[in-house]
């Protein structure tokens, strides 16, 4: 996707189409610092520290041999230090995220990583969901 017609412009289209409540739309796109929109709302805050960090949480789970399973927030510390590992993710904006929300970084990493492991079955492939 490109910045002009990618995410999260498609989605907020897709999402005013079909009808969804203006403050949802609004916190899609205050998610992505590039669009200008300003995260006021706790919704908006809370898709910020979650949206990324989710997918980086996951892409740790892909190299784990126990997938989401025993996850802890220092494993995840662990590779957040790697700058090779999922280069493309900001790690300022993970923290950022954490921080807007008034949560400390390692509460947050638990409280993403027990979310994430409650739905293992539909985020992680079959063999690489762990224990």
């Amino acid at each position: 996707p490109t910045l002009e017609d990618g995410h999260p412009r498609y989605a907020i289209r897709e999402l005013e189409a079909r009808g969804y409540p203006p403050e949802l739309v609004r916190a899609v796109a205050s998610h992505a610092d590039f669009m200008g929109v300003a995260r006021a709302q706790p919704m908006e805050k809370a898709l910020y520290a979650v949206d990324e960090l989710s997918g980086f949480v996951l892409a740790c789970a892909y190299v784990r041999p126990d997938g989401l399973s025993g996850m802890t927030p220092k494993s995840v510390k662990k590779k957040l230090k790697a700058p090779s590992f999922a280069a493309a993710v900001n790690r300022d904006e993970l923290r950022r995220g954490a921080a807007d929300l008034g949560v400390d970084f390692d509460e947050h990493l638990q409280i993403v990583i027990t979310a994430l492991a409650e739905r293992r079955d539909e985020l992680m492939p079959a063999g690489a969901q762990g224990s």
